[in-house]
């Protein structure tokens, strides 16, 4: 049940203040562009500087990763993955849809990142990376100009063995930071919300990190985790809610996706605009991708971020102006959703005020449609997905047939443009799955399919 009064108010007037709440409340999916959107608008706490900063610090543990991710070798330990065309998933969505999608649609396959396997490897990995680089230089064990693949070296593992790594997570956070942090030499901990899998679970627990169950959801997690770290001097805690690590980890994407486009040959420009359709949870790696396009595309790029019906904290977060201070749970919404990634009840106070009038707009998706397109996209491109990275797949649809999404490209003037546009959806994760949980999820999906779950969108 929402809660009486939500800071301050009744829900029948924050309803009037914002008509779409009805429909949000009441489970359905919405599309909803962000009123606040200024395409010239400044960054006042971050910058171009800090992003490439990020950059070059993992440019410097690069040989490190190389030598101990022999999956990254052939990359000379960049952590990177592809971007493709996915023509005959297109094919097969354009008959539900009734309606060709204009421009072109490619797959950003953070799914198959390499360590990790998801979007977090890109931020998770970074900030425990910045962190190790901090306590070697204050204790005199590296320079900048050195070598970094010692990092492997056994005095290394030694010394990091007298620190500690906490995070909370719902899993693929949890993933990035254990697996880099033990591998470092570091104790780590994560705390895991009650949704997030159990494969997670003991996948971390294999990799000898202390994994901390909790029958509450993300944001009690996330509270344990910072909890505990308080107590203890040499802990570090990996906060998901407001680091600035974490979100400059992911934004370092944009430099990467900038030379992939250009290889392909795929001008970003005001003839030229770049849909990006992102999977949203707290908010750190889509407010982090967001950033960096936004600093490198400016105005030609317009991020979208999706959340699932059930959990759709940063669309309330924007949608009221309270970020960080209301959950879905004070509207009545009950934060349960087979996307875990994305069962996220409060959103990052952080990313929503620092990218207030960057985002495009928000919009929600049913859990069931996310399964029928993982199903989708395995017939017909044999990628596989998890659930929650199927999200950004409907933003297309929305853009081009919603009201509010032809409000967008008209208030915009891209109308003239659309067939010259790109838009890339971004798959999240899913490659860490195990094939026995891949299948299920694929015959679940199937088994929508033939009940016609998409043919509303």
């Amino acid at each position: 049940m929402p809660k009486e009064f939500i800071y301050g108010k009744t829900m029948e007037e924050w309803g009037k203040e914002n008509p779409l709440l009805a429909e949000i409340t009441a489970l359905k999916e919405v599309f909803w562009t962000n009123p606040k959107y200024n395409s010239l608008a400044g960054f006042f706490s971050l910058t171009l500087e800090d992003a490439i900063d990020a950059e070059e610090r993992l440019a410097r543990f690069a040989p490190y990763i190389a030598k101990v991710f022999p999956e990254t070798a052939e990359a000379n330990g960049l952590i990177e993955s592809s971007l493709v065309p996915i023509p005959k998933m297109i094919a097969r969505i354009e008959p539900f849809i009734q309606q060709e999608l204009p421009g072109r649609l490619l797959l950003k396959c953070d799914s198959h990142l390499p360590i990790s396997g998801s979007i977090k490897a890109r931020g998770g990995i970074y900030e425990v990376l910045k962190y190790a680089e901090e306590l070697a230089l204050e204790h005199g064990l590296i320079t900048v100009e050195d070598d970094y693949s010692m990092f492997a070296d056994q005095k290394f593992k030694d010394f990091f063995s007298k620190y500690s790594i906490a995070v909370g997570s719902t899993g693929n956070l949890g993933l990035s930071i254990g697996i880099m942090s033990a591998q470092l030499g570091f104790k780590v901990f994560v705390h895991m919300s009650a949704d997030a899998k159990q494969w997670k679970k003991d996948l971390l627990r294999e990799k000898g990190v202390f994994v901390v169950e909790h029958a509450s959801d993300f944001s009690e997690a996330v509270a344990h985790g910072r909890k505990q770290a308080d107590q203890d001097p040499n802990m570090y805690f990996v906060d998901d809610e407001a680091s600035k690590h974490l979100f400059l980890g992911y934004a370092v994407a944009a430099f990467r996706l900038k030379k992939q486009l250009e290889e392909m040959n795929r001008p970003v420009d005001e003839e030229h605009p770049l849909f990006v359709y992102l999977p949203c949870g707290v908010g750190g790696g889509p407010g982090g991708v967001t950033f960096g396009l936004k600093l490198i595309f400016k105005e030609h790029v317009h991020c979208f971020f999706v959340e699932p019906t059930h959990s759709p904290c940063m669309l309330i977060g924007l949608m009221t102006g309270l970020h960080d201070q209301v959950s879905v749970q004070d509207f009545g919404l009950d934060n349960k959703t087979e996307a875990d990634g994305l069962a996220v009840g409060r959103p990052s106070g952080f990313v929503g005020k620092i990218l207030e009038e960057k985002i495009s707009g928000v919009y929600s998706v049913e859990d069931d449609k996310l399964f029928a397109l993982l199903a989708i996209l395995a017939d017909t491109e044999e990628i596989y997905l998890e659930p929650s990275a199927l999200a950004g797949f409907l933003g297309p649809v929305h853009l081009s047939k919603s009201h509010a999404g032809k409000e967008y490209i008209k208030n915009n003037q891209l109308e003239s443009h659309l067939k010259n546009a790109t838009h890339i959806i971004w798959g999240t994760g899913g490659s860490m799955v195990p094939e026995n949980e891949m299948q299920k999820y694929y015959e679940r999906g199937k088994k929508l399919l033939d009940k016609q779950v998409l043919c509303d969108i």
